[in-house]
């Protein structure tokens, strides 16, 4: 019985570390280490990056404010176009918004790709970006991680256990 309940303490301190989300590595990408402001990054070697963070927002402004917030700080302090806009859902069924910008960098197009998600009282930002014509070339494995991200916690631990361990998957 006591194996029992060591088990159980393991798996539980286990689930606690972590981040706040489920994602995977692209296929032709590498997990850096140590991702500075990112909670999660990988590169291409070609230059595209996949990254996530997860900012925590203490609950306030829902998917529409934050949303805008972004596609506004995008376009009048980084200089970025809108391409598209659509409604996307996490894998977990979390409603989002993936908004795709475009601007030149020397006179070469780059593309940057990103899907807000507010879930967890933190607004999940899942990026993609670099130069274009690399970008198309891993745009079907980036959209295939993009599917896939977690960002709200369905544990069989929860409710209980949940306040805890959804902090930190």
């Amino acid at each position: 019985m006591r194996t029992h309940a060591i088990a159980l303490a393991f798996a539980v301190a286990a689930s606690a570390c972590g981040t706040p989300f489920r994602t995977a590595t692209p296929n032709g990408f590498v997990e850096l280490d140590n991702p500075s402001e990112y909670d999660y990054r990988a590169i291409a070697p070609e230059g595209v990056a996949f990254a996530v963070r997860a900012i925590d927002t203490e609950g306030k402004g829902d998917l529409n404010f934050w949303t805008r917030a972004v596609t506004l700080r995008m376009r009048q302090l980084n200089g970025y176009a809108v391409i598209s806009e659509a409604d996307v859902k996490s894998n977990d069924g979390t409603a989002g918004r993936e908004i795709v910008f475009g601007h030149d960098e020397g006179g070469k197009p780059f593309v940057y790709q990103l899907r807000l998600f507010s879930a967890q009282n933190r607004l999940f930002l899942v990026e993609a970006g670099g130069p274009k014509t690399a970008f198309d070339q891993h745009r079907v494995a980036v959209n295939d991680v993009l599917g896939r991200v977690k960002v709200r916690c369905n544990s069989w631990l929860s409710p209980v256990l949940a306040s805890h361990t959804c902090k930190r998957w």
